[in-house]
């Protein structure tokens, strides 16, 4: 199940696991990433926590928590690779997966319609 935050966040919730990353429209307005820093597998964080930090040609911007949880893995390769978030954010372009604490905080994101609402 595909869901989104105001923050310009997506998530792929499968079961009590979430994949995490930014989307097509965040990157876009960032331009070409530069530097990911990622969570520590292991760590947990709350809901609208800051998770990790991205660095682009144009600015340094926060990626947050979605839900809150546990780090279960971390997507190594756009560390070495930082452009895979600009050439596949929905794809290769993931940055973590956490195990979903709250279930219930899903229903407080937005659907793909809501957010193609949202950036209009």
């Amino acid at each position: 199940m595909l869901k989104f935050t105001k923050e310009h966040e997506w998530l792929n919730v499968e079961g009590d696991l979430a994949t995490v990353g930014i989307t097509a429209h965040a990157q876009e307005q960032l331009g070409d990433l530069v530097f990911v820093e990622l969570p520590e597998v292991g760590r947990s964080f709350e809901k609208g926590g800051v998770a990790a930090v991205i660095e682009s040609v144009k600015a340094a911007s926060d990626v947050y928590a979605p839900v809150s949880g546990e780090i279960t893995e971390v997507n190594q390769d756009i560390i070495k690779e930082p452009g895979l978030v600009n050439s596949d954010p929905m794809g290769k372009g993931w940055f973590f997966k956490i195990k979903i604490a709250d279930p219930s905080q899903i229903e407080g994101l937005l659907s793909e319609s809501s957010y193609r609402q949202l950036i209009g």
